[in-house]
């Protein structure tokens, strides 16, 4: 019988194996190597907790949104919707005498807005052969199935986090039921294109500085927000092309003189051929997106993340269903934000 390192197993997987035919398949093909039924069920149970376990430690940093934005998991993985609020202060101060009755009243006044929650699903599994040949070589089996189907749920949660799903109520940061501010793009001096790969580096500064000097005058400075992110291939330029004949970069130069912007931000998503991310990609238009990295403004909610099921047995082979429960970005402060489009 094959040795294996790894000891775990699941109960009801090695119980649902020993019911079916697939141990006995195995035993009975030539230079089986179990001893009974049992220990055959009980090796690929381990198996198969061993790919588990491996596929939920796989992490995929070119999904910019679920290592950018703020994940909240407070919803329960068994609720249909979330109803949040958005706020807005109101009222006013005045100056007073010892006996005033009539103080001005402030108070909070917020608008609730609901988010469905939606399910995601797919699923990966192993034929007999797989197992036989599992056993024939005592080489565990390939965990990149595992990892496949973790990748595609994640995959889909990045997209609904960006360009959401208006046909399933889910809304990301780019979709337009958010209601975050569009900022106008002027043309560079020297040609009537917006895309800062046109523009000379203080025309490019002078467009971020004028993002962010909009979300603070329209919100009377109260908002600052700190992470700009920007199409992949712009983020290569800003990080390489010189200003004047000094060592500095466009991106350090920015990073180390603005006052609140603290974070650029390379996203693939914002691209403009990015059509599965970036709803204003159909206008061949690049976005960048500057917003407050902060859980009170914005959170990208997953009620229940990538979670994988106990096999089920279909004929000659093993399958994993997995599933994961999302409701897209929520926005609490829209005017947080800002999406210039045009960049590139």
């Amino acid at each position: 019988m094959p040795k294996t390192t790894h000891t775990h197993y699941d109960a009801a997987e090695a119980r649902a194996l020993r019911n079916s035919s697939i141990p006995g398949a195995i035993m009975e093909s030539a230079g089986s190597r179990f001893d009974s039924v049992d220990s055959a069920s009980v090796f690929f149970a381990r198996e198969l907790d061993h790919v588990k376990q491996k596929s939920y430690d796989v992490q995929y940093p070119e999904l910019t949104a679920l290592n950018l934005f703020p994940i909240s998991n407070e919803a329960d993985e068994g609720a249909e919707t979330i109803t949040y609020y958005t706020y807005d202060k109101s009222g006013l101060a005045k100056i007073i005498d010892n006996y005033s009755t009539d103080l001005p009243r402030a108070d909070v006044t917020g608008k609730p807005s609901t988010a469905q929650i939606r399910s995601i699903g797919d699923s990966y599994g192993y034929s007999v052969q797989e197992m036989r040949a599992s056993r024939l070589t005592g080489k565990s089996l390939d965990s990149r199935k595992g990892e496949a189907a973790r990748y595609q749920i994640d995959n889909t949660t990045n997209k609904l986090a960006w360009a959401g799903d208006e046909n399933h109520g889910i809304l990301g940061v780019l979709s337009v039921g958010q209601n975050i501010p569009l900022y106008t793009l002027p043309n560079a001096a020297a040609k009537t294109s917006t895309k800062w790969v046109d523009k000379t580096p203080d025309e490019i500064l002078a467009d971020v500085n004028g993002m962010a000097a909009q979300v603070s005058r329209t919100t009377k400075h109260v908002e600052r927000p700190d992470t700009l992110c920007v199409p992949a291939d712009v983020y290569m330029d800003l990080a390489t092309r010189r200003l004047g004949e000094t060592g500095e970069t466009v991106l350090s130069f920015l990073l180390a003189k603005s006052p609140y912007i603290k974070n650029v931000v390379p996203a693939a998503e914002l691209d403009n051929d990015s059509t599965d991310t970036n709803p204003y990609a159909a206008q061949n238009k690049g976005v960048a997106f500057l917003f407050k990295n902060d859980p009170l403004k914005l959170t990208l909610e997953i009620p229940m993340p990538f979670k994988q099921h106990q096999l089920q047995v279909r004929n000659l082979e093993t399958v994993i269903p997995c599933e994961a429960r999302v409701a897209g970005m929520i926005v609490y402060y829209p005017m947080s934000c800002l999406i210039a489009v045009g960049v590139s």
